[in-house]
């Protein structure tokens, strides 16, 4: 123990020796690390820090002092939703009483810095800060050597309270993640508060570990600058070459996120900046973002079983060709079902309904001519469906869609087949399971309960469009392009809900459904799926007949072929994770801690662009990230 602490040692301080500056990773570190030290939870009322339930949370930020909208907001936001509110000249009962209407906690960020040898601004805020600790449930970061509390007593009746030095760069950073439970609160604080009751080492203690941490590099133990340079060197390259007009890429290992930037543009015109806040179409990676958390969990709850034949949660199937096909079979893509079906061009007049028919012409674009009861111009009570502006599917469609899937035949040879058929039965299996609506229950039970607000279907209908990055520019079925609308044809005529695809996201939120399954279905201070059923799902099913594939989980290659595999050589066995036909990619590797989340759209602005895959860019990126791996 003491060799390796020895040697963290001289990690750390190697480039101080060097050239007798530190450097800026450095620097950050040892402020992260005695920020994690010296923030203090002063008060915590019924337990409320860290917060929990933030499905249940609407949370506002009013800030006071030498203050602007910073770090510490900026991290909060890395967890949940928090809104900045700006304070009005005179608070009244009225503003106060609106603001309790909007929500239900408020974070008061108080900097007690004197400047130039002034008091603290903070201090001119007395009567409108004592009213808002009054009135409404308060949590109070202070920033500072917590002289405030001598001048404003009344901070004492908030319901949270928590302290870091002010001369700590990374204070603000750390105190936002213990607020989350991302870091844990060790209530070591030293020398106590001047004028007060508080003495050393009073304060509340917690364990951190319940949300992914942004952390310096060092607490990940990868080598930065190999990172940095070579995620740069390759998404850069894919910019330049054509492969996709932007990308967003996070990093984390062993729960430390150290790694997300946003490069290039929503388009190759250039105009629009990709941020780190925007969304992508994530396509395939819906396959394991969506129903299949719902499923492990009603699994781990003996509600699911994986072994039951499909009619047993589906009847409608029995006597088919499907009826008896077992959920393991058919979620390991082991179960001989088609790839897929291109329900819309069964639509059209004069052409056939299904490609195993005669007459059907793959060839065939939209050209306006459909059967009846499928497609209308306009909206209406029996048309209610969007697809596009002037395209609008018939409101019992999805019975049809039904119908497709179970007349299939299935392929003639058993084995693996990549099939996303079952998937666009799964929301219905789910609601019918849970007397839930299928994105309600997602929304209570993972997405808004991880903080993952982004990660949801039919993004317009809560961010706007330019939040949103474009697809395809579609000539050959909805005759638009696809912008903030599923770009998979089925998911759009499924009312852009199904879990083959559908749902949007941004990095950020991918990871936290990633770092779920990662942490054995531990999150947010819960055990949101059972332990035991993220084992199952994420372990090679058939690997002795050649079928790489968990129930749901992409995983390695049996046999790693570098001209096949999306994935890097380097990763484990025990790897999961999936990729999406947008241009997206997202893997988990327990056994060396690694996450990866890359999201692009090298669909823009056509399907025919290949050089995502002519570049290697995805296996290129996920391998580097092994190779930044320091040894011990």
């Amino acid at each position: 123990m003491q060799r390796v602490l020895l040697l963290a040692f001289l990690f750390l301080t190697l480039p101080l020796l060097l050239t007798g500056q530190p450097s800026e990773d450095l620097k950050a570190s040892l402020s992260f690390k005695r920020a994690e030290q010296a923030t203090t939870v002063l008060i915590n009322q019924d337990e409320l820090l860290p917060l929990k339930r933030l499905d249940t949370l609407r949370i506002a930020h009013i800030s006071f002092g030498q203050l602007q909208t910073g770090p510490f907001l900026e991290t909060l936001n890395k967890y949940a939703p928090v809104t900045h509110v700006n304070t009005p000249f005179d608070i009244t009962e009225e503003w106060l009483a609106e603001q309790r209407e909007k929500f239900n906690l408020f974070i008061l960020e108080l900097e007690d810095i004197p400047v130039a040898g002034q008091v603290p601004a903070v201090y001119n805020y007395q009567d409108f800060i004592k009213p808002l600790i009054e009135q409404l449930p308060t949590l109070v970061f202070i920033n500072g050597d917590g002289s405030v509390l001598q001048v404003m007593p009344f901070l004492r009746k908030a319901h949270g309270m928590l302290i870091t030095p002010s001369h700590e760069e990374m204070g603000t950073v750390v105190a936002a993640q213990i607020v989350f439970g991302a870091v844990g609160a060790q209530g070591k604080l030293r020398g106590g508060l001047r004028g007060t009751d508080l003495r050393t080492g009073d304060g509340y203690t917690y364990p951190g570990g319940e949300h992914l941490r942004y952390t310096p590099f060092d607490y990940a133990d990868l080598d930065q600058a190999l990172l940095e340079d070579s995620i740069a060197a390759i998404v850069e390259e894919g910019i330049a070459k054509g492969a996709y007009p932007g990308a967003q890429v996070l990093v984390a290992r062993h729960g430390n996120v150290v790694y997300h930037k946003a490069f290039g543009h929503h388009t190759f015109e250039n105009v629009k900046a990709v941020a780190t806040d925007d969304l992508y179409d994530l396509a395939s990676v819906t396959k394991i973002s969506s129903a299949l958390p719902a499923l492990m969990k009603l699994h781990g709850e003996g509600q699911f079983q994986l072994d039951a034949p499909l009619e047993k949660y589906m009847p409608e199937f029995k006597g088919s060709n499907k009826g008896d096909l077992t959920f393991r079979s058919m979620l390991a893509h082991n179960a001989r079902l088609r790839p897929w079906i291109p329900y819309w061009k069964g639509t059209l007049r004069g052409h056939s309904r299904y490609p195993w028919q005669k007459k059907w012409d793959n060839e065939r674009v939209n050209d306006r001519r459909f059967r009846w009861f499928t497609f209308k111009a306009d909206s209406s009570k029996r048309f209610p469906i969007y697809v596009t502006d002037n395209l609008w599917l018939h409101r019992k469609y999805k019975k049809r869609i039904y119908k497709a899937i179970k007349k299939s035949p299935l392929n003639e040879e058993p084995g693996y087949v990549y099939s996303g058929l079952l998937f666009y039965l799964l929301p219905e299996i789910v609601a019918d399971l849970t007397t839930t609506a299928y994105t309600e229950y997602l929304d209570q039970n993972f997405y808004h309960r991880l903080g993952a607000f982004s990660l949801g279907y039919r993004p317009l209908e809560e961010y706007p469009r330019e939040q949103i990055v474009p697809t395809e520019q579609d000539t050959f079925f909805r005759m638009q392009q696809l912008h903030g609308y599923v770009h998979d044809e089925g998911a759009a005529m499924m009312g852009g809900i199904s879990a083959n695809a559908g749902l949007f996201a941004n990095a950020r939120d991918l990871a936290k459904l990633m770092h779920l399954y990662m942490n054995n279905g531990r999150a947010a201070g819960e055990q949101l799926i059972d332990s035991a059923s993220v084992a199952e799902f994420t372990r090679c099913q058939y690997c002795d007949e050649g079928n790489r594939r968990g129930l749901g989980f992409d995983k390695p290659m049996i046999e790693y072929d570098s001209t096949r595999s999306y994935v890097a050589a380097s990763a484990s066995p025990s790897s999961f994770g999936h990729s999406g036909y947008t241009g997206t990619f997202t893997w988990a590797d327990p056994e060396s801690g690694l996450l990866l989340v890359f999201l692009s759209n090298r669909v823009y602005p056509t399907r025919e662009n290949r050089k995502l895959y002519e570049l290697n860019i995805r296996p290129r990126l996920h391998e580097v990230l092994y190779q930044a791996i320091l040894e011990d």
